[in-house]
């Protein structure tokens, strides 16, 4: 019961409900406090002038004259009645559960009114704190809403269960704790009192005796009140209205809007409802007895991780015992790194037992709270409140769904140290011929470039006698910074893509075997061409068409060429290389963690033609780093979501120079959701909306009006959204570093993000409602090329 007790709050004041009323989301409010968060609107809005306009608007228009945003308190408030100049500024506060509450726009009323009775500014319109969906109040006002019985019976029960002891009602003094309540006579009797006044024979023995907390109970349900209509208070409800979902009156089947509906009997939908909503429970109390063995399994991993840490310990202290003192720094430092492991898979783990923990507890206190709903006797209550109690439970036990009771981390430690090697090298040593391979050579006349590749070739000395098993080839970043590996394998000869324009590459390779590595090569100079447009660009001697190269993607973003420096020639350059063999070298690929690196952009101080620093790069959606929710077609060029929780998809190409621009149709478009639009890093969160975390730079847009998102910080809001078929444009120049959008090829806002470094990836962030194609290799648009080259 006690996990119930979330429910029964209120979202505003956060004390149990007091006499609650039934908002259209289906939610609920203390009527004080839904009086409390009265907004008054303009009168261009109210009912009574949209009726006087022959607008066919209901009673309870849902205002979709400004989305708020769910995420930024500086860029909307609950309550706030945006779209107008006239919205109210009266400075917000803030309830126990974090919900803002606007003061009355007018005086408060008299204290012999109730709430109900009150009167209620003209044109007055409320926002749920919950779903945050507004809608303005009819001549009614708050006598609109129905009342939440059921709500109050279950917090009534609730609240009596945790009251003290009934205490004996014929004990002349010191009242001592009832035993036994009799049902005939209403009378709560303690066990000496019961056998004084109460014994069981004659025309007593036939009285009903109960537990006092069940006596209580029975006490409290009285003969049920017949529901009455809040349209036609002297009517009772008789009738279900399976359109609209709710009872109605036999005067609303006559003349009022539910007239050409279709109905039911109360009472047989009553309990078609509880039906399935217990049909429902017992779907999400399998889940919960799942969760319940699963927690139990995960606390059992914490136990094994610590037995298995320990033991892993021990068993690396004495490997690294066993080698010279000059290892005992390397050994300090392979303890920190299991440790690190060790305390990564413990926070893994208890990061998911505390999810698993938070999720049961709300699931739990959900299947109490629908228990004591179904065990209400008001139809016309239970049938107001049951279709969202099905929705929530049947959205609750989706949240169970897969990969949620399965441990995100396993018990072992994938780690081994394997010094046996290392020690048969100390015991080999000795004065003899140096066994490593010879420095391998790059073959000039071999070395080519075509479109955006660059092909490397190399071979051993013609003397040389010792064999190499395979080679590694490194290049820097094309800003002097660190040298990375990109191939290695027995291959002589690489194609590398995807390099940046008008940049300066270095390239070097080296051999290895069992004994070691050989010396790096000469360091070759590659100079990328500034225009995309170039033609075939080769050294005079041709490379046999016999030989096919192996192409490798590079870390870098964009595409390669490389530049002229004479006609005909790409320019190449030889430099000695200043570093010497290594004893050891760890042979690692591109894409081992760790190897990311971003390029710093350097910024122009004279005067630049835009389009010879233009990219035009082709690329496509990448399915290896997406979400697992992410589904692709048209070859990776279309994307769509099979969730409805925001899922993003990366594309395959990184940008950290030049200028770039892609568009993406909006092909599908359903219930106004809002996708996002923009650039991330590699890392970036996968299961969340594009801008939440610190390494996006997103725009959210829905059917309306679109807002810049970056760590969760929501600015500039715009008006004009989009529809199906709408085309929303990304443009990123990184040699101003700022980040712009388009809206069917029209600036949407100003220059959403400044002070744009790093590699930074195309990103789209979406879910099951809508459906995008990307375009790419577009020329920027014409008005920002003027402006470019003008600035």
């Amino acid at each position: 019961m006690e996990e119930m007790e979330e429910e029964l709050k209120c979202p505003v004041c956060g004390s149990f409900y007091r006499e609650p009323i039934l908002l259209p989301c289906s939610h609920n409010l203390c009527q004080a406090c839904a009086r409390n968060i009265l907004v008054q609107t303009p009168e261009a809005e109210s009912p009574r002038s949209r009726r006087a306009s022959g607008s066919g608007a209901s009673d309870y228009d849902y205002l979709d004259l400004d989305k708020m945003s769910l995420y930024s308190e500086a860029d909307s408030g609950y309550g706030s009645y945006g779209g107008f100049a006239s919205a109210p500024t009266t400075p917000s506060q803030k309830s126990p559960n974090g919900v803002r509450v606007f003061p009355p726009a007018v005086p408060p009323p008299a204290a012999h009114l109730s709430p109900a009775l009150a009167p209620v500014p003209r044109n007055s319109c409320i926002t749920c704190p919950q779903c945050h969906r507004s809608l303005v109040l009819d001549d009614r006002g708050l006598r609109g809403f129905p009342k939440n019985r059921v709500l109050e019976g279950v917090i009534d029960r609730y609240q009596q269960s945790k009251a003290a002891a009934l205490k004996c009602q014929l004990c002349e003094k010191a009242p001592k704790e009832a035993t036994v309540m009799c049902e005939q006579c209403d009378v709560f009797y303690c066990d000496p009192c019961r056998l004084r006044c109460h014994p069981p024979r004659g025309p007593l023995a036939k009285h009903r005796l109960v537990p006092p907390a069940q006596g209580r109970v029975s006490r409290r349900l009285s003969p049920r009140k017949v529901s009455t209509c809040t349209d036609h208070e002297l009517e009772n409800l008789s009738m279900y209205c399976v359109q609209c979902k709710v009872p109605v009156c036999y005067q609303c089947l006559e003349e009022g809007k539910h007239s050409s509906h279709e109905v039911k009997a109360l009472g047989a939908m009553w309990k078609l409802h509880k039906s399935q909503l217990s049909q429902a429970l017992n779907g999400l109390s399998d889940r919960a007895k799942e969760a319940k063995e699963f927690l139990v399994q995960l606390r059992n991993m914490v136990q094994q991780i610590q037995e298995n840490s320990v033991e892993f310990e021990a068993c690396l202290v004495a490997q690294c015992d066993a080698l010279i003192d000059a290892l005992n720094r390397r050994k300090a430092q392979l303890l920190a790194r299991v440790n690190k492991e060790h305390e990564h898979k413990l926070k893994v783990v208890r990061d998911q037992i505390s999810h698993c923990t938070v999720k049961l507890r709300q699931t739990t206190g959900l299947m109490e709270y629908c228990l004591e709903v179904i065990k209400e006797n008001d139809p016309s209550g239970f049938l107001q409140i049951s279709d969202a109690l099905i929705r929530r439970v049947h959205l609750t036990e989706d949240q169970w769904g897969k990969g949620t009771l399965t441990p995100r981390m396993t018990t072992d430690f994938d780690l081994s140290l394997d010094n046996s090697p290392l020690l048969q090298s100390i015991h080999q040593l000795d004065f003899v011929q140096m066994k490593v391979p010879a420095t391998p050579i790059l073959q000039l006349e071999e070395c080519c470039t075509h479109n955006s590749s660059a092909t490397l070739s190399w071979k051993q000395p013609p003397l040389s006698t010792v064999p190499a098993e395979g080679y590694i080839l490194e290049l820097d970043d094309g800003s002097g910074g660190q040298f990375r590996e990109v191939y290695v394998g027995k291959e002589t000869m690489c194609t590398v893509d995807g390099l940046h324009f008008n940049s300066t590459y270095n390239a070097r390779i080296k051999a290895f075997n069992k004994t070691g590595v050989s010396q790096y090569s000469k360091t070759l100079v590659l100079q990328t061409s500034e225009d995309t447009d170039s033609e075939e660009q080769t050294l005079p001697f041709p490379v046999p068409l016999e030989r096919l190269p192996l192409r490798r993607r590079s870390p870098f973003s964009s595409t390669l060429n490389l530049q002229r420096s004479l006609l005909g020639r790409s320019h190449f350059d030889f430099r000695s290389s200043p570093h010497q063999p290594s004893l050891h070298s760890s042979l690692q690929s591109l894409n081992a963690p760790g190897c990311n690196f971003e390029t710093q952009s350097t910024p122009y101080s004279q005067l630049v033609d835009i389009k010879k620093l233009l990219a035009a790069a082709w690329f496509a959606f990448d399915p290896g780093s997406a979400h697992s929710d992410i589904i692709f077609s048209n070859d990776n060029l279309t994307v769509t979501c099979s969730s409805y929780d925001d899922r993003v998809v990366l594309g395959k190409t990184g940008f950290s120079k030049g200028v770039h621009y892609w568009e993406l149709t909006v092909d599908r478009y359903d219930n106004h959701p809002d996708p996002a639009f923009g650039v991330a890093r590699i890392d970036v969160m996968k299961d969340v909306m594009l801008g939440k975390d610190d390494k996006a730079w997103a725009m959210y847009v829905d059917n309306n009006r679109s807002w810049f998102m970056h760590h969760n910080s929501h600015t500039n809001r715009t008006e004009g959204g989009i529809t199906k078929e709408a085309t929303v444009g990304v443009l990123l120049d990184l040699n101003r570093k700022t980040l712009t959008f388009f809206i069917n090829d029209e600036q949407q806002g100003p220059i959403a993000f400044e002070n744009m470094e790093g590699l930074l990836f195309p990103a789209v962030s979406l879910n099951r409602n809508v459906q995008v194609t990307l375009h790419t290799g577009l020329p920027v648009p014409d008005f920002y090329s003027s402006r470019a080259s003008i600035a």
